[in-house]
């Protein structure tokens, strides 16, 4: 559980460049923001919160493109949503999760229950039957999440980049955080998804199957000064703590706690009062570090996680996590 002298550097560095801001844009194994792609991922809030998700064909044409955009609300056992839509070569289109339209300005047929939440994968797709692998790369998005409290959250979507090497035991994955200029609330964000990726011509992802698709991390906590604080194997899926299958899940994965969403701990605790990643922690200012334990999926999967940090008033900033290989400390993968 050695991090190199380098890496604290690095790290270093970037606490004095960015101060509480998330300072890694997110090279993943499957997923990467960025990134052109035929999939893209989105994280949305509608508890005392506007999400607003923009999506963008950056093909020239000549022909439209058919999107299929799919919407899971862990607050309701993670149920889908869905509907398809169509964008001219180079078009763009904002979704208001509060109102979802679709691109000509009709209703899309989806209304979200009050204090929604959760994930939105949107796929290019040939009509309404198979991936589409014309153009594979010309889907970009990026979200925006206003929160009543008068801060807001924005950063890219994840991008969907094939990469055979994803099932990696060894990945690790880091973010830093710090309570400078009054940071006081987390939201440490993530899920793994089945069937993600354009080679087996899948139009949609699964992601309220939690049994089958599920990710487990050995948690700890670093200081500035390189102090290691154990904390709890955690794991992520689309589920929340009033999930019917948690226990299930917790009895499957062997950790104490299972989410979709965490706060980091004591000191910078979650946004919306949610679960911690590391109980009876008070460190304020480090870095976070995943080491992955299992994956559990049975299709080829994506993992979309995010980061975000806020003062609870007018300052706010998401990212992604960042992604290293241990075999190569100092070198980011994708």
């Amino acid at each position: 559980m050695k991090i190199t002298k380098v890496r604290i550097a690095l790290l270093a560095f970037a606490f004095v460049l960015l101060s509480t801001l998330p300072s890694f844009s997110g090279i993943l194994p499957v997923s990467e923001t960025d990134h052109e792609s035929f999939q893209q991922f989105y994280f949305y809030d509608t508890r005392d919160r506007e999400t607003i998700i923009q999506i963008t064909n950056t093909n020239s044409g000549p022909s439209n493109i058919t999107i299929h955009v799919q919407i899971f609300n862990v607050d309701d056992d993670c149920n889908e949503n869905n509907f398809y839509d169509t964008l001219t070569p180079n078009d763009t289109h904002v979704y208001n999760m509060g109102n979802i339209q679709t691109n000509n300005g009709n209703p899309s047929g989806v209304v979200l229950p009050d204090n929604a939440y959760g994930l939105v994968a949107i796929t290019n797709v040939i009509g309404a039957g198979q991936a589409s692998t014309d153009n594979p790369t010309s889907l970009i998005g990026n979200f925006r999440i206003i929160d009543d409290l008068g801060y807001e959250y924005r950063t890219n979507a994840h991008g969907y980049q094939q990469d055979n090497n994803f099932i990696n035991f060894e990945r690790l994955f880091t973010f830093n955080f710090s309570k400078k200029e009054g940071v006081i609330l987390s939201d440490v964000i993530a899920i793994l998804v089945d069937g993600a990726g354009e080679g087996n011509n899948n139009i949609e992802v699964i992601a309220q199957d939690i049994i089958n698709s599920n990710i487990s991390f050995d948690f700890d906590l670093y200081d500035v000064n390189e102090t290691p604080f154990s904390c709890r194997d955690v794991t992520f899926a689309c589920v929340d703590q009033d999930h019917p299958r948690l226990q299930e899940l917790l009895e499957l994965t062997e950790t104490s706690v299972a989410s979709f969403e965490y706060g980091i701990n004591e000191s910078i605790p979650h946004s919306k009062s949610g679960e911690l990643l590391c109980p009876s922690n008070n460190v304020e200012e480090g870095f976070a570090r995943f080491q992955n334990i299992t994956i559990r999926c049975q299709q080829p999967p994506a993992f979309i996680n995010f980061i975000g940090l806020n003062n609870g008033n007018g300052r706010g900033s998401m990212d992604s996590w960042f992604n290293q290989n241990p075999r190569s400390p100092t070198q980011p993968v994708g």
